[in-house]
């Protein structure tokens, strides 16, 4: 009687590029932490320096998305590398970032709101809106793009909440621009809510998973 031999069945080869965009993803997420460090710097000395909550809320926004960005490196480092649970926790941890930023940035505009506090003009916080608007994106893209790559939903969100950083320097332009040429106080603050308000949204898409298409 014949015998079969039985062989382990071969597990698929992982695409040998993976660990190129892994590294390459860690590269940006340096990038992006070392950019928003200073993002963070220049928006808190000139929002304290003239009172504006927007430009003080942009910065906590900057410092908050250079945590996102140790999210990434924590979740492609050792053992951590293609676990699904580790991907979930990566996930759950840049959603409460969004949740921290939009209840202090809100709180503190609807303050600002109340007590008629009015904001200084602040040129370098405009100059430091406009550079944001320009750039932002192309990190944005050049992350999302490894995101989807890598199947990593942690990732791409991450990326949008770089994405986002364009959006609210839009947004924070428009404040500080209506607050230093017309005199609108109360543009600073409105911009503000609307840092809240998307960054809520964002929170709540992160924690649902609701980010990447491929994963």
């Amino acid at each position: 009687m014949s015998t079969i031999e039985l062989r382990p069945l071969r597990r698929p080869a992982l695409d040998p590029r993976r660990e190129h965009w892994r590294r390459q993803a860690r590269w940006l997420a340096w990038g992006g932490i070392a950019w928003h460090v200073v993002e963070f710097a220049i928006a808190a000395i000139a929002g304290f320096a003239a009172s504006s909550i927007a430009l003080i809320g942009f910065g906590a926004d900057s410092l908050i998305e250079a945590l996102a960005g140790f999210v990434v490196l924590w979740l492609f480092t050792g053992g951590r590398v293609e676990s699904p649970a580790a991907e979930r926790r990566a996930q759950q941890l840049i959603a409460v970032s969004f949740y921290v930023l939009a209840a202090y940035v809100g709180i503190e505009a609807v303050r600002s709101l109340v007590a008629g506090d009015e904001p200084g003009t602040s040129w370098v916080g405009i100059g430091l809106a406009a550079f944001t608007a320009v750039t932002m994106p192309l990190l944005a893209t050049a992350k999302r793009r490894l995101g989807s790559k890598l199947g990593s939903s942690a990732t791409v969100q991450e990326a949008s909440q770089t994405q986002l950083c364009a959006y609210l320097s839009i947004a924070l332009l428009v404040g500080l621009g209506a607050n230093a040429l017309l005199g609108w106080w109360w543009a600073d603050p409105l911009a503000a809510l609307a840092i809240a308000g998307v960054a809520l949204r964002e929170g709540q898409q992160t924690w649902r998973g609701d980010s990447c298409e491929c994963c």
